[in-house]
């Protein structure tokens, strides 16, 4: 570099970052073509961070508050060892700027269902999703594992990796604690408290912090659902015998007006006895049979006797016609009967 080139080298005054929007987590300061001379005003708002790294390593961390940067390793204009470099620095120093603000309103949801022992229903699939929210709490830490050197880091890029992380704490949350499908849906407050508690430590590695985590929403596939709703319905029915006379009585106005008048009311009144005899039927064969040889017994007449309708038979002596009904004379010759 030519001494007309370091006329053209602007100096660093002032170092500092207005975030343009909520997207972005980490930013680095544009030092190309520019120095960082010795008392550089170093501003750093509420809500940011900042790392200050020299030659590759983090050399300090600044927090909220005006800072002037003084230490020997930044080059100086006044340093006559920079006239045999041509005023060109030996030292490489860079300021990385952090956004501390809470991340609100961060989704999550199960992309799979989870598979999991019911002690209820036995193996279920279980769907969830809700929000989380997040901020960075060691910016240090989070430049060193996630952003690293990079000009901007995104909400964006880390958006699948915490998905994931919460999403794999959940499904092992779901297998150790035995906990049943009705429970977790009847608790989720608890749950996501469990849970969070379970996914910090993880954030938390990489310099995050998890301030907040949400269960909106516990469910199992359509299937497994319409069969528990088919177990809650049956629940709240109750006496089966007197939900069907109810259906019954409920479907003749509708028989009607369907059916034409009165006609329409007999054939919805036929067509609910038919329903109620049918289940009443159903709900008999429910029941323990009585011993067969008690009804036989009692059913069977007395050894010896005739049958009501061998005694009501007679038959004529002259043409042995057989009548079915008591007569003095025989219909078919009108002889006198015995």
């Amino acid at each position: 570099m030519g001494l007309m080139d370091f006329v053209k080298k602007q100096f660093i005054d002032i170092i500092e970052w207005t975030e343009p929007g909520d997207d972005v987590l980490a930013w680095r300061f544009p030092t190309a073509d520019l120095e960082i001379q010795q008392g550089t005003q170093l501003v750093v708002r509420e809500t940011q961070m900042a790392v200050f790294v020299h030659e590759g390593q983090v050399a300090d961390l600044f927090g909220p508050g005006r800072h002037m940067i003084r230490t020997r390793n930044l080059p100086l204009l006044t340093d006559l060892r920079h006239w045999g470099k041509l005023f060109e620095s030996p030292f490489k120093s860079e300021v990385y700027f952090f956004s501390t603000r809470l991340r609100l309103n961060q989704t999550w949801g199960t992309a799979l269902p989870v598979t999991v022992r019911d002690t209820e229903f036995g193996a279920v699939r279980l769907r969830a999703y809700g929000i989380y929210s997040y901020r960075i709490a060691a910016p240090e830490r989070f430049y060193e594992r996630v952003s690293g050197t990079r000009e901007s880091y995104l909400v964006g890029d880390l958006e699948g990796q915490l998905r994931s992380t919460l999403v794999t704490t959940l499904a092992d949350h779901f297998g150790e604690s035995h906990v049943p499908f009705l429970d977790m849906a009847a608790n989720q407050v608890e749950l996501a408290a469990a849970v969070r508690d379970r996914a910090a430590p993880l954030l938390a590695e990489l310099g995050l912090a998890l301030e907040g985590f949400q269960i909106q929403n516990v469910s199992l596939p359509e299937e497994l659902q319409r069969r528990l709703d088919e177990r809650i319905g049956m629940g709240i029915v109750g006496d089966l015998g007197r939900y069907t006379q109810f259906q019954v009585a409920q479907s003749i106005p509708l028989a009607a007006e369907q059916g034409g008048g009165a006609a329409g009311a007999g054939v919805g009144v036929g067509a609910g006895i038919a329903m109620g005899q049918a289940m009443a039927q159903a709900i008999g064969a429910t029941k323990p049979a009585e011993p067969a040889s008690r009804d036989a017994a009692a059913a069977a007449p007395p050894t010896g006797a005739a049958t009501p309708a061998a005694a009501a038979t007679l038959i004529c002596g002259r043409c042995q016609a057989r009548l079915d009904r008591p007569s003095k004379f025989c219909p078919e010759c009108g002889a006198p009967l015995a």
